[in-house]
């Protein structure tokens, strides 16, 4: 796994996740991103605050593109050798 491109993780993650409904990941995957936004310099986003749920939500259906997608590359990793052999 460690061969494909983070978009590639991203998407067999959340596909994934999706086959499995499940919505642990997705909470995960959110809280991850400001963590990851600040690893990339993007240290606005670097709060987790529900205020700012949309431009979350917004930023949650970019994951698997660009740096922030090559910055939560951990949880794809993660989440895919949990629960796909």
């Amino acid at each position: 796994m460690e061969k494909l491109s983070s978009k590639e993780l991203h998407d067999r993650a959340v596909k994934l996740a999706r086959d499995r409904h499940d919505l642990g990941f997705t909470w995960e995957l959110l809280r991850s991103i400001p963590a990851a936004a600040a690893s990339i310099g993007d240290t606005d986003r670097a709060d987790f605050d529900m205020l700012h749920g949309l431009s979350l939500w917004e930023e949650f259906t970019h994951a698997g593109e660009g740096e922030l997608a090559d910055a939560l590359r951990p949880v794809y990793l993660d989440y895919l050798s949990k629960h796909n052999g």
